[in-house]
C-alpha cells in the first residue's frame, strides 16, 4: 500500500509472549494516520472492537474518521465527547463510536456496549475505554497513540490473534 512506503523503515513487527500480538509504526502526518486506519476499515468484517489509546487531542478521533472511510462510510465523523456515542453506517456494517471521556461511571451505556459488541454487523470504536474494560471482550484490538511531534504518531497496534487478517500484508 503506498501509505506503507511514506513510513519510515524504524516500523517493526513483533508477537508478544502472550497469545496477543503487536505491530507497530510511525506516522508523520493526520492524514497518514487516517490512511492507516482507513486500510484496517477496508478489512473490517464486523464484530471487532477497537479500543484506542492516547491524550486529549491524539488523534482519536481522526483514527476512527479514517476507520469509517475504509469501511465506505461517507457520513460526517466527529468526537462524541458530548453525546458518549455516534454511529457511522457503512453497507452492512455499522460503526459505533463511544468517548467515555466525561463518564465517572459506564452506568446503563455499559448495556448499550455489550449489546454492539456481540452484533456480528457492528463495529465498536471506542475512546477512553478503561471505564468499560470489564466489558470488553478478550479479542480485541488496542491502538495505543503517542504523540511524537505536532502532527506526528507513534501508533502501537495490540491485537489477538483473531484479528490478524486486519493487519495489511505487507506490514508484517
Amino acid at each position: 500500500m503506498e501509505y506503507l512506503s511514506q513510513w519510515p523503515e524504524s516500523r517493526y513487527y513483533t508477537q508478544r509472549m502472550s497469545t496477543d500480538m503487536t505491530y507497530q509504526t510511525e506516522s508523520t502526518s493526520l492524514e497518514t494516520t487516517e490512511q492507516f486506519a482507513s486500510s484496517l476499515g477496508s478489512r473490517l468484517r464486523g464484530g471487532e472492537v477497537i479500543v484506542l489509546v492516547s491524550d486529549l487531542g491524539g488523534g482519536k478521533t481522526a483514527f476512527v474518521r479514517g476507520l469509517a472511510r475504509g469501511m465506505g462510510s461517507t457520513d460526517h465523523v466527529a468526537s462524541p465527547t458530548f453525546t458518549i456515542s455516534r454511529e457511522y453506517k457503512s453497507g452492512k456494517l455499522t460503526l459505533y463510536h463511544f468517548d467515555f471521556y466525561r463518564l465517572q461511571e459506564p452506568g446503563i451505556v455499559a448495556a448499550e456496549l455489550e449489546e454492539f459488541i456481540h452484533d456480528p454487523t457492528a463495529v465498536v470504536a471506542i475512546e477512553w475505554g478503561a471505564i468499560v474494560k470489564d466489558v470488553l471482550p478478550e479479542d480485541k484490538m488496542v491502538i495505543n497513540i503517542t504523540r511524537t511531534g505536532e502532527t506526528s504518531r507513534h501508533l502501537e497496534v495490540t491485537y489477538s490473534e483473531k484479528l490478524a487478517y486486519l493487519i495489511p500484508e505487507e506490514a508484517k
